[in-house]
């Protein structure tokens, strides 16, 4: 009975034992299945990489139209460059005419400040004229104290004026010398005929023009003397130089009825016209 039962145990024991050693089979063979299962599923998430590969491409085209819009502000701005003529026009005086070497005004001085911004004191009385001379003041008035004279001839101003420190010339502006007024009568052909090209080609008595062939558009805005009166509007144009001839007068020249350019010595007093030539 031992030994029958020995055996029975025996048998008993091997039959676990291959039962365990077929469990142990069946689980290595179900973790290999899933071995394939997860290779087979690597692949499947590969394939997201090259999509993510082909949307640089689309992320680089921006940076294309990026590089577009700034050569677009560059082509605007080299249009607007060259339509801008500035750089290639340059100013016409049209206050100034050239003669000789000397750019002359081609108009009479009409201002009522010095070049500082100081007024000039304006004489509309005989009194206030001698006044002013007596005292060696500045001073300026119209023809017969009528501004509607001044639309045309200007100002006429005593010397005083034309040599006072604080600058009757405008910016830009000078006085004339003896010595310019002569240069510009050389530069006519001499103070004998240089005259009927310095007077305008109306305005004068008599019929007694000139041609203006020099641009210098002479009037004959008279001159007040120095008591105050006026005379020689229409018939005489007179024009001070900065020199002093002695000390109670200066040099100036003048236009009359005849052809020349006459050359005076005046009493500082007096009331005439001023040109003005470029610094």
């Amino acid at each position: 009975m031992i030994a029958i039962a020995g055996i029975f145990m025996l048998l008993h024991s091997f039959g676990n034992i291959s039962a365990g050693s077929f469990q142990s089979g069946g689980s290595v063979s179900t973790q290999t299945k899933t071995k394939s299962e997860v290779a087979v599923k690597k692949p499947v998430q590969a394939k997201p990489k090259p999509a993510q590969t082909t949307s640089k491409p689309v992320q680089a085209k921006p940076k294309s139209a990026t590089g577009a819009s700034k050569t677009t502000p560059a082509k605007a701005a080299t249009i607007k460059k060259n339509t801008t003529p500035e750089p290639a026009v340059k100013k016409i005086d049209t206050g100034a005419v050239l003669i000789g070497i000397k750019s002359w005004s081609v108009a009479n001085l009409d201002v009522i400040t010095f070049r500082n911004g100081d007024t000039i004191p304006e004489a509309k009385t005989n009194k206030e004229w001698v006044a002013a001379g007596e005292s060696g003041k500045p001073a300026w008035c119209y023809y017969n104290n009528d501004p509607a004279f001044g639309k045309k001839y200007g100002k006429l101003y005593n010397w005083f004026a034309v040599n006072d420190p604080r600058g009757l010339a405008p910016t830009g502006w000078m006085l004339p010398t003896d010595a310019d007024w002569a240069n510009l009568a050389y530069n006519l052909g001499g103070p004998e005929s240089a005259g009927i090209k310095m007077k305008g080609t109306e305005g004068w008595i008599g019929g007694n023009n000139g041609d203006n062939k020099s641009g210098f558009a002479g009037l004959p805005a008279g001159y007040r003397i120095e008591n105050g009166l006026f005379q020689n509007v229409g018939s005489i144009g007179t024009w001070w130089s900065s020199k002093e001839s002695k000390s109670v007068s200066a040099f100036d020249f003048y236009l009359s009825q005849n052809t020349s350019l006459g050359r005076s010595s005046t009493p500082k007093q007096r009331g005439e016209s001023v040109r003005c030539i470029r610094e």
